[in-house]
C-alpha cells in the first residue's frame, strides 16, 4: 500500500514556474513507478509525465514536452514535477500516482494503481 501526497500548486503568471513535489509513505516506494496527471473542470483527467522506477523509461504529454521534467528523490521518498513556461492552459488539479508495474498504457489513469489527493495549479494570463 502506497499512499501519495502532493505539495508545491499555486497561482502563478504565465510564462513562470512551479515545482510540485509528491511525498510518499512506504520503505519499498523506490520500486513503484510514478507519475502526474492532470484534470482541468469539465475535462477529464490526462497524462502529464511518468518516470520508471529504474529512471530508464519516461514519458511526456507532447503538450508539456520540453517545459515539464519528472523526477524522483528515493532517499526522500518524494517525486518532483517541475514545471516551466507555464501557460493558462496548465491550469488543472495536478495529480501524482504510482503503481508497482510498469502501465501498458502509461497515459491511462485507469493502468495506475495510487493517487494523491491532488494540488491546484493556477496560471494567470
Amino acid at each position: 500500500q502506497v499512499q501519495l501526497v502532493e505539495s508545491g500548486g499555486g497561482l502563478v503568471q504565465a510564462g513562470g514556474s512551479l515545482r510540485l513535489s509528491c511525498a510518499a509513505s512506504g520503505r519499498t516506494f523506490y520500486t513503484y513507478n510514478v507519475g502526474w496527471f492532470r484534470q482541468a473542470p469539465g475535462k477529464e483527467r490526462e497524462f502529464v509525465a511518468a518516470r520508471s522506477r529504474s529512471g530508464a523509461t519516461t514519458e511526456y504529454a507532447d503538450s508539456i514536452k520540453g517545459r515539464f521534467t519528472i523526477s524522483r528523490d528515493n532517499t526522500k521518498n518524494t517525486v518532483y514535477l517541475q514545471m516551466n513556461s507555464l501557460k493558462s492552459e496548465d491550469t488543472a488539479v495536478y495529480y501524482c500516482t504510482a503503481a508497482s508495474l510498469w502501465p501498458r498504457v502509461a497515459t491511462t489513469a485507469t493502468s495506475w494503481n495510487y493517487w494523491g489527493q491532488g494540488t491546484q495549479v493556477t496560471v494567470s494570463s
